[in-house]
C-alpha cells in the first residue's frame, strides 16, 4: 500500500455535479410538497398527512446521522460556524442542505481560488463522501416509500395527475442516481482505481432501476387490497433485515447507540434494494437476498391476483404485472453483464493487476488509499469501501465468471 497516496482530484466537472445534486435534492423536496398540497386540495388529507409523515421521518433520520457525524469529526473539518447554529440547523431539518452549500463553497475555492493544496482536496473529498452517504439514506428513507404511495394512489384512483407523474419521475431518478453516486464515492478510496466508464455507469444505473421497480409495483398492488397490510409487511421484513444486519457485526458509527440507528436505516434500504454491510464474500448473501425479494414480491403479486375483484378499470394491470418478472430478471442479467464485461476489473485483469469487486474476502485484497494526514480521511466511508471491496484474487475470478454481487 502506498504511504503517500494523493486524494482524488476535485475539478470543475465534480463541482458541476455537486451543484446538480443539490439542485436535484431541492427539486425533489419541492415536488414532495407539491404532491402533498395537491392531495389536501383535492380532499384527501390522509394521503397528504402520510406523504408529509414519510418526508419528516426520512429527514429526521438523515439529520440525526449528519449531526452525529459532525460531532465525531475532527475539529479542523467542521464548518466554521458555532455549534449551537449547527444544532439549530439540524433541528430545523436544514443540516443536509447546509452541508451541500458548505461543500459547494469549499469546492469553488478548490477549483477557482487557486487552493490546490492536497489538504484542501482531502477536505473536499471528506465532505463529498458524507453528502453521498446522506443522500443515499434520505433517498431510500423517503423516495422509495413515496414511490410506493404514489403508485398506490394512482392505481386506487385509476388516474395520474401531473404532480404525481413528475413526482414519480424525479423519485425514480433520485433513487438510481444515489446508488450510482454512492458506488463512485466508494471507489475513490481505491489506490490506482479505474473510473467507471459512461457505459458501465448507464448499466449500473439501469440494473438498480429494473430491480427496484417490480418490488415497488408488487407493494402497491398488495396495498390496493390490504392498505394496512403493507404496514405489517414492512414491519416484519424490516425487523428481519435489522436482525440480519446486526448479526453481521457492523461498525460504522462511533458508539453502540448511533450504530443501532445506522442498522435501522440500512434495514430500510434492504427492504427495497441490496446493500452490503459486512466484509467477506457476498455472493451467497446476495443470492439469498435476491431470492428472498423475488419470492416476497411474487407472493405479494399473487395475493393481489387472488383477492382482486374482476374489473375492467384495472385490466391493464395484468400485462403490467406479467412484465414485472422479466423486468427483475433483466435487472439481474444487466448486473451479471456489468461484472463480466463492463466492470473496471476487466481492464485490471487484462493488465495483470487486481482492483476490486463487490464480493469476497481474503488477504490479497485491493490497495486502499493511505493518506499522510489520517484525520483528513473520512473513516466512515473508508470502512464501507473496505467492506465492499476486499477480496482475494480467486474470489474475483469467480465473480468475473458470472457471479453478480455488490
Amino acid at each position: 500500500m502506498s504511504p503517500r497516496a494523493a486524494p482524488p482530484r476535485f475539478g470543475p466537472l465534480q463541482l458541476a455535479l455537486a451543484a446538480a445534486g443539490t439542485a436535484a435534492a431541492t427539486l425533489d423536496l419541492c415536488m414532495d410538497g407539491w404532491v402533498a398540497a395537491e392531495y389536501a386540495r383535492r380532499g384527501h388529507p390522509g394521503w397528504a398527512a402520510l406523504s408529509l409523515s414519510l418526508l419528516a421521518a426520512a429527514s429526521a433520520a438523515a439529520q440525526a446521522c449528519s449531526w452525529l457525524w459532525l460531532r465525531s469529526d475532527p475539529p479542523a473539518l467542521r464548518p466554521a460556524v458555532p455549534a449551537a447554529l449547527l444544532a439549530a440547523l439540524h433541528l430545523l431539518q436544514l443540516g443536509f442542505f447546509f452541508r451541500c452549500l458548505h461543500a459547494l463553497k469549499v469546492g469553488w475555492r478548490v477549483c477557482w481560488a487557486k487552493a490546490e493544496e492536497e489538504d484542501e482536496q482531502r477536505h473536499m473529498a471528506f465532505l463529498s463522501h458524507d453528502i453521498s452517504m446522506l443522500r443515499l439514506f434520505e433517498t431510500f428513507l423517503e423516495n422509495t416509500p413515496q414511490l410506493t404511495l404514489l403508485l398506490y394512489i394512482i392505481l386506487q384512483t385509476n388516474k395520474a395527475e401531473l404532480s404525481q407523474g413528475l413526482g414519480m419521475g424525479t423519485a425514480f431518478l433520485c433513487v438510481s442516481w444515489s446508488l450510482l453516486d454512492y458506488h463512485q464515492s466508494l471507489r475513490s478510496f481505491l489506490q490506482d482505481k479505474h473510473e467507471l466508464s459512461l457505459g458501465s455507469s448507464i448499466i449500473y444505473f439501469l440494473w438498480n432501476l429494473f430491480l427496484i421497480c417490480p418490488h415497488i409495483l408488487a407493494l402497491a398492488l398488495f396495498a390496493l387490497l390490504w392498505p394496512y397490510g403493507v404496514a405489517v409487511h414492512f414491519s416484519l421484513v424490516w425487523l428481519a433485515m435489522f436482525l440480519w444486519v446486526s448479526l453481521q457485526g457492523t461498525d460504522f458509527m462511533e458508539s453502540p447507540g448511533p450504530e443501532q440507528l445506522y442498522r435501522a436505516v440500512v434495514a430500510v434500504i434492504l427492504y427495497f434494494s441490496w446493500f452490503n454491510v459486512a466484509q467477506g464474500r457476498t455472493l451467497c448473501r446476495s443470492v439469498i437476498y435476491h431470492a428472498f425479494i423475488l419470492v416476497d414480491s411474487s407472493l405479494l403479486a399473487l395475493a393481489w391476483l387472488w383477492g382482486r375483484a374482476p374489473s375492467e378499470e384495472h385490466s391493464y394491470l395484468l400485462p403490467v404485472l406479467s412484465a414485472a418478472l422479466p423486468c427483475y430478471l433483466l435487472g439481474l442479467g444487466l448486473r451479471v453483464t456489468y461484472y463480466k464485461w463492463l466492470h473496471p476489473n476487466v481492464r485490471v485483469q487484462q493488465e495483470g493487476r487486481y482492483d476490486e469487486v463487490d464480493a469476497g474476502g481474503g488477504s490479497d485484497g485491493p490497495e486502499f488509499r493511505s493518506f499522510l494526514e489520517p484525520d483528513l480521511v473520512n473513516r466512515r466511508m473508508q470502512w464501507l469501501a473496505q467492506t465492499h471491496f476486499s477480496l482475494s484474487q480467486p474470489a474475483q475470478q469467480h465473480c468475473l465468471n458470472g457471479a453478480a454481487a455488490v
